[in-house]
């Protein structure tokens, strides 16, 4: 232990303990001729994996992005000398970095003029920025009052070279920019422009899919970005539909995909085709679906999730590598939803299986009533 002690000082000088136990030390780590402040909480057993790490603001803007590699490392890291050499290490690393990306490629305008710009377009509308100002996050509502977040990633020629914009969007958001040898006062502000008139063009489709969220129990996915054009919505025991909608014309019919045993379906998908003429464009797509279907989809408020069996009942889990069961059993009385790979390896483990081209016959698990299995050509 005390050489341990010893070598902290010798290659630390200026982090010292501030207590008997020495569970506290308090002092400066050095990287590159500058010191920065710093404040090490240890645990009574001394290990890293549950200290504490306290930076000034001055160590935490330098390293901005690298938090979790300095997180993990601490929970790896046998003891503090360890743990310091590394973050010795990272904090080089990342000014270095930070000199070669911001001091060299923007000079002292450059942040002034983004300030001044950032001001043109209103403080109201600004989120965030990153401590070397290459990425900004703007906020914008819809004529519904919905908040929307639109982040900018400035490039190293910025504002000769168009930002990238991310956006939660559910069709692509091109930008249009002149390119500009000057500081434009204009460029946020035309961007943000850009962005109002697109979340104008989707308000629709957002309020379609909003009262499909607000007043139908959705299965899938459990919470959707404003970027989901799906949704798989509940009918009833263990029957469910997909719909697919098209941003661009969100009252049109949708792709409609129904789940469930086939005693259930098949009508569903008879009244889709009779009433098919019925659909009205404009009326909401969730009252289109009620009168075509000839149903009215149950609140989630309303179904009992018991009601609702959406596990498999071979693994008894909902996902499995990102898929849902989608494979019922068609007896009226059970209804078990089923993995299609689950229903698969379950069968071809029963003797009395049989399969006949792409299809498997055999008993369900629970009821072991006859279950017929159709195979992807994988499995075929």
């Amino acid at each position: 232990m005390a050489a341990a002690e010893e070598s902290l000082l010798r290659q630390f000088p200026l982090l010292l303990p501030q207590n008997r136990e020495k569970t506290v030390y308090e002092g400066f780590v050095s990287a590159q001729g500058r010191d920065f402040h710093l404040r090490i909480l240890l645990p009574e057993d001394l290990q890293m994996k549950n200290a504490r790490l306290l930076c000034s603001w001055q160590l935490k803007t330098v390293l901005n992005g690298y938090h979790q590699v300095v997180q993990q490392r601490m929970q790896h890291s046998p003891d503090l000398l360890s743990f310091m050499m590394e973050l010795k290490m990272i904090l080089e690393v990342a000014l270095k970095n930070s000199q070669e990306t911001r001091v060299l490629s923007a000079p002292p305008q450059f942040y002034s003029n983004l300030i001044e710009e950032l001001g043109t377009l209103g403080w109201d509308k600004f989120v965030d920025v990153d401590s070397c100002f290459s990425t900004i996050k703007l906020k914008a509502e819809d004529a519904s009052g919905r908040e929307h977040l639109l982040t900018l990633k400035l490039k190293a020629k910025y504002p000769a070279e168009s930002p990238d914009c991310f956006v939660d969007f559910p069709v692509p958001f091109p930008v249009s920019w002149t390119p500009q040898v000057n500081f434009p006062q204009s460029s946020l502000v035309s961007i943000h422009s850009q962005f109002l008139a697109a979340l104008d063009s989707l308000k629709t489709f957002w309020d379609v899919m909003d009262e499909i969220d607000e007043k139908t129990w959705v299965l899938e996915p459990e919470k959707p970005p404003r970027s989901a054009t799906a949704r798989r919505i509940a009918i009833g025991n263990n029957v469910s539909i997909n719909i697919e909608v098209d941003p661009r014309h969100p009252t049109m019919l949708p792709e409609c995909c129904f789940l469930g045993a086939d005693h259930v379906v098949k009508p569903l998908g008879i009244k889709l085709s009779r009433n098919i003429h019925l659909w009205n464009p404009e009326n909401s797509l969730l009252q289109n679906l009620k009168d075509v279907l000839e149903i009215d989809f149950p609140a989630r408020a309303t179904l009992e999730k018991s009601d609702f069996t959406m596990d498999c009942g071979i693994c008894y889990a909902y996902h499995l590598d990102g898929v849902i069961p989608d494979q019922v059993c068609d007896n009226p009385q059970c209804g078990q939803p089923f993995h299609q790979i689950c229903l698969y390896e379950w069968l071809r483990g029963l003797l009395t299986s049989r399969q006949s081209c792409n299809i498997m016959f055999g008993e369900c698990p629970y009821c072991s009533k006859p279950i017929t299995l159709k195979l992807s050509g994988k499995k075929s």
